[in-house]
């Protein structure tokens, strides 16, 4: 694998610790800004609304600027967004630095997703889009606990601090190895947005948000989950976010690997895995070990799925797969935003703890229900293509 993949590997660390850290310090910022865990909780839906709007308006914005350039250009936004959320004096002012540092998620991993496959031979394009994405499962094994314990520990305003520094490390990791690659001849806006009359584009987004969406709605609100139900003391937090993210580092290591050679297939298992683990966490949350296991099974079923759905995208919208790959990144966040409103109305309800679980069961069924059918349907079209014998 080419060196450059490492410089998008080391922005997807940042955006991932940015991204998820927030999921364990959710307390600590109800307390500081004196509002509820679920009211806190908007934290990780405004950022996930963020990079669904700022998927497709930043890649569009980006469609005249070359891809080594434009990479650069949101790493500098993600910076300023967790600077200003660091700062932040109120819920509204974070609230706002949340979404500014949103708007580069989408469109870098969009974009490097792009970068990634162009590196490498076809037979190794997932594998590549794996790689850049190891960054985000590393994220969860290193960044995102450490985060948490430095939030715990020195205030979660170090955090944020610490995510904005790790922004501009990335910044320079790009400038010094990402090559300077030609802007595609015939890029434009018109012909990237092409691509989304494909059904199976559509279909392929659709399982995104509803399966990614599972994993969410059961992990952004795992603090009083293992505080709450499972009996975990709050220090218990930082390695219990170690064992997510290494299921999460195995699972997309395993999609990588499988997803070049039987796509759909793993998309099958995997989903059908995932809404039977949190289906069964909703029972497994009342015991510790069995707990801690679940959560090892949900963080790699889950990010299995990434490398195969973002694969899937840039197949279908051959030729103009730029917005396609960032907008199906806006996919995996409009499945996030989803998933923690319902899971926080479901929690509001007085369902309890164990709600969200059962939230993210359904949307994982769904989203198998979608690949089910996308598979009919590419099995139906090259038959409807057969001459018919004349007689």
């Amino acid at each position: 694998m080419p060196l450059a993949l490492l410089a998008l590997a080391i922005g997807a660390f940042g955006i991932g610790t940015t991204e998820f850290v927030v999921m364990g310090l959710l307390p600590q910022v109800a307390a500081d800004f004196g509002v509820t865990i679920p009211a806190a909780g908007l934290l990780v839906t405004g950022y996930a609304v963020g990079v669904v709007l700022g998927a497709p308006l930043m890649t569009a914005l980006g469609t005249r600027i070359d891809r080594k350039r434009m990479l650069m250009l949101l790493m500098v936004l993600f910076t300023a967004g967790n600077l200003l959320s660091a700062l932040a004096p109120g819920m509204a002012v974070m609230l706002a630095g949340r979404i500014v540092a949103s708007l580069a998620h989408g469109a870098f991993f969009g974009i490097g997703a792009v970068v990634a496959a162009e590196l490498v031979a076809p037979d190794r394009k997932a594998g590549a889009i794996a790689t850049m994405f190891t960054g985000l499962t590393v994220a969860n094994i290193v960044g995102v606990p450490l985060g948490t314990w430095i939030g715990q520990s020195a205030g979660w305003r170090a955090t944020f601090a610490l995510v904005a520094a790790l922004g501009l490390v990335a910044v320079l990791g790009i400038a010094r190895l990402v090559p300077a690659l030609p802007r595609p001849e015939g890029a434009h806006l018109r012909r990237e947005l092409a691509a989304f009359r494909n059904a199976q584009v559509v279909l392929a987004m659709g399982m995104t948000v509803l399966g990614f969406g599972g994993v969410f709605a059961a992990i952004t609100y795992i603090a009083p989950l293992m505080t709450e139900v499972a009996g975990y003391p709050a220090g218990a937090l930082t390695w219990l976010l170690v064992l997510l993210g290494v299921g999460m580092f195995l699972g997309n290591l395993l999609g990588g690997r499988f997803a070049d050679r039987h796509l759909m297939p793993m998309l099958f298992a995997t989903l059908g895995g995932l809404t039977v683990v949190l289906a069964a966490f909703t029972v497994t949350a009342h015991h510790p070990v069995a707990a801690a296991a679940t959560l090892l099974l949900v963080g790699a079923l889950g990010f299995a799925t990434v490398p195969p759905l973002q694969k899937r995208v840039l197949d279908q919208a051959h030729g103009a797969p730029t917005l396609a790959s960032a907008v199906n990144i806006g996919a995996f966040n409009l499945g996030n935003a989803l998933a923690a409103l319902l899971a926080g109305a479901a929690i509001d309800a007085g369902l309890g703890y164990t709600a969200p679980a059962w939230v993210g069961a359904l949307m994982a069924a769904g989203a198998l229900l979608l690949a089910l059918l996308s598979a009919a349907l590419e099995r139906r079209a090259p038959a409807a293509r057969v001459p018919v014998p004349a007689h």
